[in-house]
């Protein structure tokens, strides 16, 4: 049996209406991609903005410019560590101080450029040169 007399939709509506669905699909993965891609690109890094000798320790100021918190473990002097055990969480644009005092296996007077060096606990080392007279 044909039936006859009943009329669909015609293709060009059809067509259309396939081209609106797909380009509302691809606006939502595009949302949805370029929200994972802020989640997967977050960085560490550390800016040592002052580092200097006060008399009678080295004080070092550092700040989190990265894209995600980190945490300073040590702080290395001349490739050694020297402060072992920290545990100081810096947040995204948090600036912190830290002093190294003069030691045996630490700062070096006498006119010695000591290398300061802050650790995270990612591995990352960040290094600055301080003269110590």
């Amino acid at each position: 049996m044909v039936v006859r007399g009943k009329a669909g939709i015609s293709p060009v509506v059809a067509t259309v209406i396939l081209v609106a669905v797909a380009i509302v699909i691809a606006i939502a993965v595009a949302f949805w991609a370029s929200g994972l891609v802020g989640v997967f690109t977050r960085f560490e890094k550390i800016e040592i903005q002052s580092a200097y000798w006060d008399g009678s320790q080295v004080i070092v100021i550092a700040k989190n410019t990265g894209s995600s918190p980190t945490v300073v473990d040590m702080i290395l002097v001349n490739g050694l560590p020297c402060t072992s055990g920290l545990n100081d969480a810096l947040s995204i644009g948090q600036t912190r101080v830290w002093s190294v005092s003069v030691g045996a296996s630490c700062v070096r007077t006498g006119g010695i450029t000591n290398e300061i060096a802050l650790h995270t606990t990612s591995g990352k080392t960040y290094p600055v040169a301080v003269l110590v007279p």
